[in-house]
């Protein structure tokens, strides 16, 4: 072997002398530095001079440590290389070689490794240093520690033999090269020569070379741990990316020849250390050690291994890589872990593990290839239950529903506890399949009370995603929780389950089925029969639990938005007299509760309006906690708009309630509210506009009832014609606010031809002298003031009006505003406001003068062009009444303003074809003082001429 190696290493020999002298030639020149200026150096110099001395020194016996023994002699190359390596560390022991037998043997102990590591940095010293590649490769490492045999070699292939047989020649080759050499000669009647001595080969026959094959096959083992070794200090050194680069992919290759090797890794520490680095800054790196992990992770001591290291939680992070290559080594790894039942709940309990690999699965569009194996880890990771929380707690709810449905019943116990832990954490839409909904109800009809609990958990969280209710319908959960409320006792289950069913039922109907075909028995009732609603209706009781209550009124809410199941219900309720229990329920310190309950009576409202005021009035207190409760400091709640809507909503002409609205002070606090909503306060709630209408609602429908002592009093007292004035064109007011404005300001107008009074006879005989006195007063002394007050009097009411006392619109400036309305698109606006100047050309007031003052505001223009706009009977039927008035009362400027509209004889015609008995009579009345209809009394003659008319027969 020494000879071997000398004709191999000629040239280093000679390499190796020549470092020698120079390296001699450089200490000498650091010697003669020395000398020559001992006095002159400084201690740093000195100190540096003697490292480089040290430097040489080492650089010598590296030198001669490389020497071969052939070139010295055995017992020589031993003292050499001994005394060189004394220096860096080895022992005698660990050098020794037995250099006496046929086959020279480093001997292997588990402590080589630390003096391996030596071994390696002088190479990579060596190499770095002088450009010298002793070693090329670590195998080749490998093979100076452990060195082969020419006889290893297969002479025909130059490769060493796997299972060495002896020819007739005594050659020894490997079989199956000699034996492929031989069967070229099969078919041929030549001899078969030897392929090495060329000699006649007489049999073809071979016999195995045992002892060799032997003697190969245990220095397999011996190169192969001994490369394991190398390979392992090469990764401990970690200085250069290049080392453990090689290092690597020797492992690699030798973890895949043989489990022994893989064995060894894990008790030397290769194993634990790849996960350390997997935290290296370089991508290859990374890559080359997930996918030797992916290799040490095939037997079960590998995954027991790399389960107590962090690789997995590493390995997890690289699965986010924007590098492709590090995304499929970091899923193969984890694919190969998850094989493994022991390490199932590591991975899955792995922050981000779970959502990472649903993402990944999803997204197959951008990485099929890990797509597919992310699908393949979580199908794995199924086997432990926890993961299948874990999967659904990231939106993979696939396995679980797999489960619920196929499952043992064990399984599915646990599964549906899952999925009630989850929902109650968390909100979830979840997308369930018919199966899932079979076997969620059928839980809920278990006898098991846990069970049951957490089905009705289940079902209520799935009920809230509307797309689940048509599947849930299908599958039968309206008997279920028909049967649930109907016909179960509290005695026998708990009352939470009938508050679970009921919301379960409330979120279906709720999310838009259809409730006339909806069967909720086995006699063939349906949600909006009489059975069901007089059922629901009942079910609601004040010591019934708040859940119950609001879920029963939340199905009755949604079954009164469609017409036939509303008549059911008022019938219902106004035949029982359960009103009162709906009231009683508005009151409810629940939130929730009361604004159902308040939503539901502004539903009934039109209906048992009177009913729902009775109870309202006769409830203690009640009156006085509305009024309290539409008060705001700074928020606006859904409750208290839907409160203030209430107020509004209610029967305008109960006197009763309007009195005790009053009475608890209703009118400032609703004053004050307003002016708040007009100053900007809590605008920029999405509650304001609801509340504000509502507070509108409730001033306007006192009203109603002026005729009340009380309510008129506290109306002069407020000055509500100037309120509604400011209302109708205020920055707070909606369309709706607008109409509510302008009928209020109608109501009060009626009222002013009994509230103006004539004045007194003196004071109108005086009117002069009054004027003449304060004449006088200001010209001879501007301090004096006088006593006297000029008394104002209302052309169109023929009294006393002011906007406090007598609510005249005129004196309030209220006309301009409603002139303003009639240009809004809100035909219900334009109708209001029309009314409102209606009552200004009542037949009690002086409608000449009142003609008078509305054509100098150009009403005739605005009514014609809402005339014009709009095409309802009502307006028809108020801007016939306003432009009759002014034919009959306008000057001539106001007839030739009506006269030149071209559009009014359309109009006209249309409303006398097509509207209404009252419709058709205002423009016959009209059309009559035109000249267009037989009146013989008419003295108005109107310059159109037949051809100005245009008969529409059709919309």
């Amino acid at each position: 072997m020494e000879r071997q190696t000398a004709r191999r290493t000629q040239t280093d020999v000679t390499q190796m002398i020549e470092s020698l002298f120079a390296n001699v030639n450089l200490a000498k020149d650091l010697s003669a530095r020395c000398k020559g200026r001992s006095l002159q150096l400084k201690d740093d110099e000195i100190q540096n001079i003697a490292q480089d001395l040290d430097n040489v020194l080492q650089n010598i016996y590296d030198e001669l440590g490389r020497i071969p023994a052939s070139a010295f002699g055995s017992n020589a190359y031993m003292d050499v290389l001994i005394k060189s390596q004394s220096m860096r560390g080895y022992s005698e022991a660990d050098i020794y070689m037995n250099v006496m037998g046929n086959r020279p043997r480093r001997s292997l102990r588990d402590n080589d490794t630390p003096k391996l590591v030596d071994f390696l940095q002088g190479m990579y010293h060596e190499s770095h240093e002088y450009g010298g590649q002793m070693f090329n490769t670590l195998p080749e490492v490998a093979e100076y520690i452990e060195p082969l045999y020419d006889a290893f070699f297969c002479p025909l292939t130059n490769e060493i033999m796997t299972d060495p047989v002896t020819t007739e020649s005594g050659v020894t080759c490997d079989r199956r090269a000699i034996e492929e050499y031989i069967e070229r000669f099969s078919d041929s009647s030549e001899p078969i020569y030897c392929p090495v001595t060329k000699m006649p080969m007489q049999s073809k026959t071979v016999m195995s070379n045992a002892s060799l094959k032997s003697v190969i096959e245990e220095w397999t083992m011996r190169n192969e741990a001994m490369r394991v070794r190398i390979a392992r200090t090469a990764l401990s050194l970690s200085t250069a990316d290049t080392m453990v680069i090689e290092a690597m992919h020797e492992l690699k290759l030798l973890a895949k020849l043989r489990g022994k090797n893989r064995e060894l890794m894990h008790k030397i520490g290769v194993t634990k250390f790849l996960a350390r680095l997997l935290d290296n800054h370089n991508a290859q790196i990374q890559c080359d050690a997930l996918e030797l992990l992916c290799l040490l992770a095939e037997d079960e001591e590998g995954k027991d291994i790399i389960g107590k290291t962090k690789a997995i939680a590493r390995t997890v992070k690289l699965l986010s890589s924007n590098t492709t290559g590090e995304r499929h080594a970091a899923i193969s790894f984890l694919l190969e872990l998850s094989k493994s039942q022991l390490l199932l709940e590591n991975i899955g309990s792995t922050p981000g593990s779970i959502l990472i690999l649903t993402t990944m699965k999803i997204n197959n569009t951008d990485d099929p290839i890990a797509a597919e194996k992310a699908g393949a880890v979580l199908k794995n990771l199924e086997k432990c239950p926890k993961n299948i929380k874990y999967m659904a707690e990231s939106g993979y709810l696939e396995p679980l529903q797999s489960y619920l449905v196929e499952g043992s019943e064990e399984m599915q116990m646990e599964m549906v506890s899952f999925l009630s832990e989850l929902v109650q954490e968390q909100e979830l839409t979840i997308d369930i399949n018919r199966s899932t909904s079979e076997i969620l109800i059928k839980m809920a009809r278990s006898c098991n009370p846990r069970v049951r609990k957490a089905a009705f958990d289940v079902l209520v969280q799935l009920s809230l995603h509307h797309p689940n209710s048509k599947m849930l319908v299908d599958a039968g959960a309206v008997p279920v929780m028909i049967e649930e409320l109907f016909i179960r006792k509290v005695d026998d289950e708990p009352v939470n389950s009938m508050a679970s069913a009921a919301t379960v039922l409330a979120n279906i109907v709720e999310s838009g089925i259809d409730p006339d075909n909806t069967v909720v028995n086995k006699e063939g009732h349906v949600l909006t029969s009489k059975y069901s609603i007089y059922n629901f209706v009942h079910m609601l009781k004040c010591f019934m639990p708040d859940d119950l209550n609001l879920s029963i009124i939340r199905v009755l809410l949604a079954l009164t938005a469609l017409a036939k199941p509303l008549a059911t219900v008022v019938s219902v309720i106004r035949e029982n007299h359960r009103g009162h229990a709906i009231v009683e329920l508005m009151s409810s310190p629940m939130e929730a509760l009361s604004l159902a309950a308040t939503r539901l009576l502004i539903t009934l409202s039109p209906y048992i309006g009177h009913t729902i005021v009775e109870r309202l009035c006769k409830t203690q207190g009640q009156p006085r906690k509305l009024v309290k409760s539409i008060s705001h400091a700074g928020r606006i709640t859904e409750r208290q708009a839907a409160l203030a809507m209430l107020l509004a909503r209610l029967p305008y002409r109960n006197t009763s309630l309007n009195v005790a609205l009053v009475q608890e002070g209703a009118v400032p606090t609703i004053l004050s509210a307003i002016k708040e909503m007009q100053n900007g306060a809590a605008r920029s709630s999405k509650h304001a506009v609801p509340y504000m209408e509502g507070l509108v609602g409730a001033l306007v429908r006192l009203t109603a009832t002026l005729y009340s002592p009380e309510v008129l009093k506290v109306a002069m007292d407020h000055n509500l014609a100037s309120v509604l004035t400011e209302l109708l064109s205020g920055p707070a007011g909606s369309d709706e606010v607008q109409r509510l404005a302008a009928v209020g300001l109608e109501n009060l107008s009626y009222l002013s031809i009994k509230l103006s009074q004539p004045p007194p006879d003196e004071l109108l005989s005086k009117k002069n002298s009054i004027l003449k006195l304060l004449k006088d007063s200001k010209a001879h002394s501007n301090n004096k003031k006088s006593t006297h007050h000029q008394v104002n009097v209302c052309l169109v009411h023929r009294g006393v009006c002011s906007p406090a006392t007598t609510f005249c619109l005129l004196e309030a400036g209220t006309v301009e505003g409603l002139l303003g309305c009639l240009e809004n698109d809100n035909v219900r606006v334009v109708e209001a406001a029309l009314g409102a100047l209606c009552t200004l050309l009542d037949e009690r007031v002086d409608v000449e003068k009142s003609v008078t003052a509305l054509s100098e505001l150009d009403v005739t223009r605005r009514v014609l062009g809402a005339l014009r706009q709009h095409r309802q009977n009502v307006l028809w039927q108020k801007c016939f009444c306003v432009v009759e008035k002014l034919l009959e009362h306008g000057d001539d400027r106001c007839l030739r303003e009506v006269t030149g509209d071209r559009m009014l004889p359309t109009a006209l015609v249309s409303a006398f074809h097509r509207g209404d008995p009252s419709t058709k009579q205002a423009a016959e009345s009209i059309l009559r003082r035109l000249h267009k209809m037989p009146d013989y009394s008419a003295t108005y003659v109107c310059p159109w001429s037949s051809s100005d008319f245009i008969f529409v027969e059709n919309n």
